[in-house]
């Protein structure tokens, strides 16, 4: 069965999305991109135009599910609490889609893509590259890590659904 997953890669300032689809072993790149707000706007119109945007691409990649990067831990507090509100806007926008949304931390997503949770950020987008077949890494960084994100759930979801009916 093909299963077609967004990932998201929240940020105030930038939001990474990334879409893939297919199956374990031959996935393949759907699209991706960028949302950027405008610093100097006030906050609730900067979550308000997230909100719109990310419900637009909702619209034109029709995902059945989406991954969101869960808010760990930043030693910049003012950063973290504007990728906190951004992530809230995204589950908010799947929510209201109907889509089943998971998030995953950074060492979550590491592990699954480069097979180890320290790994860096090149290493990260050169398996992102390589899983997805492309001539390049997926630039900018912002849709490399929501591609990254879409890739882990893809490879997780199967597994989150055995240990759900499990569970029944």
């Amino acid at each position: 069965m093909s299963n077609r997953v967004l990932g998201i890669d929240p940020g105030l300032s930038r939001c990474g999305y990334g879409c893939v689809e297919g199956r374990i072993g031959k996935p393949s790149l759907v699209g991706g991109g960028v949302i950027r707000t405008d610093p100097h706007t006030a906050l609730p119109l900067r979550l308000a135009a997230l909100a719109r945007d990310l419900r637009s691409v909702v619209s034109d990649y029709a995902p059945v599910s989406v991954a969101v990067e869960q808010v760990f831990f930043q030693t910049n507090v003012r950063t973290a609490i504007g990728v906190a509100q951004a992530a809230g806007v995204a589950l908010l926008v799947a929510a209201e889609h109907g889509l089943a949304v998971q998030t995953y931390t950074p060492t979550q997503v590491k592990t699954a893509i480069a097979g180890y949770g320290g790994a860096d950020k090149l290493a990260v987008t050169q398996m992102v590259q390589q899983l997805l077949r492309l001539d390049g890494p997926p630039r900018p960084a912002d849709v490399a890590d929501a591609l990254a994100l879409a890739l882990c759930h893809l490879h997780a979801a199967p597994l989150q659904s055995r240990v759900t009916q499990a569970d029944r």
